[in-house]
């Protein structure tokens, strides 16, 4: 008898709430940490990416409107989930990253962690950065924080599932809406927990994992002109792509967020969420009525 030819799963893209095929037909072996194929991914193009944004505004004004408490509930079910699928994911990181056992199996518990913590800043840290400012006039002056829209993210191969999880936690837990390109070393994770968010009651096209070459879609996402903000993470600072970023991100003034190194630990706090947020400032005039000031 011949031998049988395992039947590879090929894991999709994940736009707007929906596995999606490249619209290029183009695929890339996913690879194990020994150098066997372990799945066929989905390469994702320019017009993907393009289809990416369309879905992410389409969703991000929709998600900024529920209330703080609610995307903490839907934060807390994607860890829920994450923690159900405990055994699974922590095979896939030892297969496709190469790590231990108990690595990653940390690791796996890490990331559900995560999810928890930036679910309780959810309705919490309009608390920490808003604030009441004092004015030299009849005015009351209130600063709160706002969500800028679409996020951007290009992960680098080498950032690792808990480093993923942390950047998408904390662009959404403000509003914000995200298109990310996955780290190609860890890709099948990365489409994987992307039916995590399917089953988390997360609209579709808040979230958008795309699987892919940095060096082929950097370009267009820092070029964007509807992504507001971008993230590019990895453990090393290349002075050439930092430099190519900021130049196409000056067309539209978006705001960078470089993320270098091991930085799990120093990102797991509200001021990352932060990170993602624009101040918005009011002022009320003051009326004097019978001797009490009243805002109007």
């Amino acid at each position: 008898m011949s031998e049988r030819v395992e039947v590879l799963k090929t894991y999709k893209l994940y736009i707007g709430g929906k596995f999606s095929r490249t619209e290029s037909g183009r695929y890339f072996k996913g690879l194990d940490a020994k150098g066997n194929q372990l799945a066929n991914l989905c390469r994702a193009s320019r017009k993907d990416l393009r289809n990416a944004v369309v879905a992410a505004d389409k969703a991000q004004s929709g998600w900024w409107e529920r209330s703080d408490y609610n995307r903490g509930q839907i934060l807390y079910r994607m860890a829920e989930n994450l923690e159900s699928r405990k055994a699974e994911f922590a095979g896939l990181l030892q297969k496709e990253a190469g790590l231990s056992q108990a690595k990653s199996v940390s690791a796996v518990e890490k990331a559900t962690d995560d999810l928890v913590y930036f679910a309780g800043w959810c309705d919490k840290y309009q608390a920490v950065f808003s604030s009441v400012n004092p004015v030299a006039s009849s005015h009351f002056n209130f600063s709160i924080v706002e969500p800028m829209g679409i996020i951007g993210a290009i992960c680098e191969d080498e950032i690792g599932f808990n480093e993923m999880v942390i950047l998408m936690a904390s662009a959404i837990c403000g509003g914000n809406s995200m298109v990310m390109l996955a780290p190609k070393q860890i890709s099948v994770v990365a489409q994987s927990f992307a039916e995590v968010l399917h089953h988390s009651d997360l609209p579709g096209g808040v979230v958008n994992i795309l699987s892919g070459y940095p060096d082929e879609l950097l370009e267009h996402m820092a070029g964007h002109m509807e992504i507001k903000a971008m993230a590019y993470l990895g453990l090393k600072e290349d002075s050439k792509v930092k430099a190519k970023i900021q130049e196409l991100a000056a067309e539209n003034m978006k705001r960078l967020s470089f993320w270098n190194g091991n930085f799990a630990d120093q990102k797991r706090s509200p001021f990352a969420i932060e990170e993602f947020m624009e101040v918005k400032t009011s002022w009320h005039p003051i009326e004097q009525i019978g001797g009490a000031a009243a805002a109007y």
